[in-house]
Parts: structure tokens; C-alpha cells; sequence
């Protein structure tokens, strides 16, 4: 079978479609959808621990390479207060947050490869903050989020917009969990419950609707940390415990069971938001003791257990921020 390697995109075609994409398999011949690519967008979030200055600020990084970031465009509003973001590789959405002092339910929506401006997309089920999200590439859902705190799980098919669809129920009302998973499931970790942090992880089936499942525990009740994933791992960084914490854990996404310790921080936050090419992932942002943002950002390499590394810096220290990566 003839083949076709494209430079610029370092893909190879045949036939039936784009079989590899640096590496990863993105499509034609039973291979598996992608929600992740070598560019990382940031969004929105606030300057400092509480967020009472909002930003409408989306920046981006190539994952592939360190450095600082790049202004990528602005969301419809300035956001804060933890939207939440997901991707299907080619286009990302941001859903919920703060804006003008009001929870909102807006959905909208980037092209990843092309910088601009964010369009709108549709509405949540339901207005709400503090939300986390996950992909298969194809679908996202919507899990959690308060004002009030609720349970709420809400799905998008990412190439069409329109309105959230309900999915079905978390196994509790939370807020501040982090989102990450891989091409079958969808990860929902830690949290605030009953105005308690918690250690539960949970999983749903993302190509099909219906209730979360208890998946395992973290090493502690955290929330508020930053979750990125490929098809096989999903690492969660940094959060609130007992204190701003610099812990890096991680779980294989395929099977059931306790977080293990994946190694530290380059500094103590949480509030961060995670992107990752399928390869590498990329923390940026947050609060640290003091309660003084950062604009932080650091890289691991999600099949080696180890401490991070400095990547850069975002354009604006910020905190409860949103995270993508697409191509």
C-alpha cells in the first residue's frame, strides 16, 4: 500500500486516512480517536488566590519544546474560577467558570491550530464553576462543579456544537476535581464533597452514558490539582491537602486501583491546569503558599515516574485556569 509522509505535519497517510501523528495513531485503519496534540492552550483564570480578577487571556506553548508561552486569543469573557477544557485534537472547548460576577453554563470554542478569538458553542445543563472535564476525542463530558455543588455529568459530541446532553450522575455531589482519561474511559479525581476534600476516584465509560463507578483512591484527599492523561496513564499534580502540596500521582487508566507517587513539583500549588501531547505533559499556573500566583509551568514524561522540570513561563500568573492540547 502506497504511503504519504507529510513533513509539515510529520504524519503518514494511505489510503483510508492519517495513520500516525508524531508517533501516535490518529486515525484510518482502526485506529483510535485523539484528544491531544503537540500545541497547549491555557485559558482564562484569576491573578490571584481567590481569583477576584478575572482574564479573558488564552496563551499557548508547542509541548514538543520548553519555553514560554504565546498569546493565543481571547475567550468571550474574562473567565475564572476553574471553566474547564477538553479537545477532540483539531478543535478545544472551554465550559463554565465565573464571568461578570455570575456562574455561567457558555460552552465555547478554538481551533487549536489557529489562533483567534473563542467562539460560542452552546450551554451546559447547568451554570457552574470549579468543573472538570474529560475526552475520548470524539465526546466530552462535563463532571461536577458548584453554585450550588452538584453531580451533575453533561456531554458534547466536540465536532458540532450545540447544548450539553446529561450523562448521568457522579457518586457525589464535588467540586474541584481534576479530569484526565484515555480513549475508552473518563477520570474524575479527589475533590470537595460535603465541603470536605476527598480521595475517591471515580471513572465513567465515556461512549456511553450512565453513573460514575468508584475506580480507587488517591494517595490523600486533594482537590484543586491539575490533570492531564494519554491513552494510558492519567497523572494528577499538585492541589490542597493539608497545604499547598507538590505531589505528582498517577494511575493506569485501563485498570481499577490506587494512585501511586510519580515524584514532585519544581514548587508546592494547586489550582493548575494540565496539557499533554501523548507524550509529554505540561502543569501551568496556580497558587502557592502565600497565596501569590504563579505563572509557572513544568513538564513531565508520562511513562517515567520522576520529578518535573521546568518548561517556562505563561503570559499572566493565574490560577483556576483551563487546559487543552490539540494540533
Amino acid at each position: 500500500m502506497a504511503l504519504t509522509f507529510n513533513h509539515q505535519t510529520n504524519s503518514i497517510t494511505n489510503a483510508t486516512g492519517t495513520v500516525t501523528f508524531n508517533g501516535v495513531a490518529v486515525g484510518g485503519d482502526n485506529s483510535p480517536p485523539v484528544w491531544y496534540g503537540s500545541r497547549g492552550v491555557f485559558s482564562g483564570g484569576g491573578s490571584d488566590n481567590h481569583a477576584a480578577t478575572a482574564s479573558n487571556v488564552m496563551d499557548y506553548i508547542s509541548i514538543d519544546t520548553t519555553g514560554n508561552a504565546t498569546d493565543f486569543g481571547d475567550l468571550l469573557a474574562a473567565n475564572k474560577d476553574t471553566p474547564a477544557g477538553l479537545s477532540n485534537e483539531s478543535r478545544g472547548v472551554f465550559g463554565g467558570g465565573e464571568t461578570g460576577g455570575s456562574v455561567t453554563n457558555v460552552m465555547q470554542y478554538i481551533t487549536v491550530a489557529s489562533t483567534g478569538n473563542a467562539t460560542d458553542f452552546g450551554d451546559l445543563t447547568a451554570a457552574r464553576e470549579k468543573i472538570a472535564a474529560v475526552s475520548n476525542g470524539e465526546r466530552g463530558v462535563f463532571g461536577g462543579g458548584t453554585s450550588p455543588v452538584v453531580n451533575i455529568l453533561d456531554y458534547i459530541t466536540i465536532a458540532s456544537t450545540g447544548n450539553a446532553t446529561d450523562f448521568g450522575d457522579l457518586l457525589a455531589a464535588t467540586y474541584y476535581s481534576s479530569g484526565a482519561g484515555g480513549s475508552t474511559r473518563g477520570i474524575f479525581a479527589g475533590g470537595i464533597s460535603d465541603n470536605t476534600g476527598i480521595d475517591v476516584i471515580q471513572y465513567i465509560t465515556i461512549a456511553t452514558t450512565g453513573n460514575a463507578t468508584d475506580f480507587g483512591n488517591l494517595v490523600a484527599a486533594d482537590y484543586g490539582a491539575g490533570g492531564l492523561s494519554n491513552d494510558t496513564r492519567c497523572i494528577f499534580t499538585g492541589g490542597f491537602s493539608t497545604g499547598y502540596i507538590d505531589r505528582i500521582q498517577y494511575i493506569t487508566t485501563a485498570t481499577t486501583g490506587n494512585a501511586a507517587d510519580f515524584g514532585d513539583l519544581t514548587l508546592a500549588r494547586g489550582r493548575s491546569a494540565g496539557v499533554a501531547n501523548g507524550t509529554r505533559g505540561v502543569f501551568g499556573g496556580g497558587v502557592q503558599v502565600g497565596n501569590s500566583t504563579v505563572n509557572n509551568m513544568d513538564y513531565i514524561t508520562i511513562a517515567n515516574t520522576g520529578n518535573a522540570t521546568d518548561f517556562g513561563d505563561l503570559t499572566l500568573a493565574r490560577a483556576n485556569l483551563a487546559g487543552l492540547s490539540g494540533t
